[in-house]
């Protein structure tokens, strides 16, 4: 299956073997589903994967094939980049990396340039079961657009890169998720062959997309990957 949609502001092709939608992802939708009757209430998935895996593509995915297979409940997805610090509070604020003190700007991407309180706040929210609106983020501006998704439903599907890392105040975060899945990356080429061509869609030169994933994309990914709590489901990618 072919899935065509714009995601953060760049458009993307993905394909779903026939096999994966009616093996992994229906199934999955099913049991959400289920969890979802049973508890009576809202229910908040964590989908956590590394930068490049493809993890957003998927969230936005299920949504639909919640949305147009018979007998399923309808899922909305949303995403955790709307909570990156905005690129003037990045290029004004600094980081240690490797002993060396840098701009935040050069690790965009890295935990410590998300604005961690406002996601747990946001978080917090829907996990009580409160509508409230959200922010998605633009690959063409580089920046969050805010309050760009209202939030409500039974089934919200949350997915970003740290939402498993086991770190002070991301570990935090688990406390408030019914399931967590995780999503596992093909190997480190296609990781990296996805990262630049990403980079290059949003503006940037092939050298520049190339220099930033080696400095920062892959460093990120390895963080992702090596300090991860466990999560409740795998999918490899």
């Amino acid at each position: 299956m072919i899935y065509s949609a714009m995601i953060n502001d760049i458009p993307v092709e993905a394909e779903f073997s026939d096999q994966d939608v009616q093996e992994v992802y229906i199934p999955l939708l099913r049991k959400l589903r289920q969890m979802q009757e049973n508890k009576k209430g809202r229910i908040l998935i964590f989908l956590a994967a590394p930068p490049g895996v493809g993890k957003t593509t998927l969230a936005m995915f299920l949504q639909m094939l919640s949305e147009t297979t018979e007998g399923l409940k309808r899922v909305t997805a949303i995403g955790i980049d709307g909570f990156h610090h905005y690129e003037t509070y990045l290029n004004t604020h600094t980081t240690v990396r490797d002993g060396t003190e840098i701009p935040l700007i050069k690790v965009k991407g890295a935990p410590e340039t998300f604005d961690l309180q406002k996601l747990t706040a946001g978080i917090q929210k829907i996990a009580a079961g409160e509508d409230c609106m959200w922010p998605t983020y633009s690959r063409i501006l580089h920046d969050p657009v805010e309050n760009a998704v209202k939030v409500n439903g039974d089934i919200i599907l949350l997915e970003g890169n740290y939402l498993l890392l086991d770190a002070p105040g991301w570990r935090d975060l688990k406390q408030y998720a019914d399931m967590t899945v995780s999503l596992m990356p093909p190997d480190r080429k296609i990781l990296k062959e996805r990262l630049v061509a990403r980079k290059a869609a949003s503006g940037f030169s092939l050298e520049e997309a190339e220099a930033h994933v080696t400095f920062s994309d892959l460093y990120n990914a390895d963080l992702c990957m090596e300090h991860a709590l466990p999560a409740d489901l795998t999918i490899h990618s």
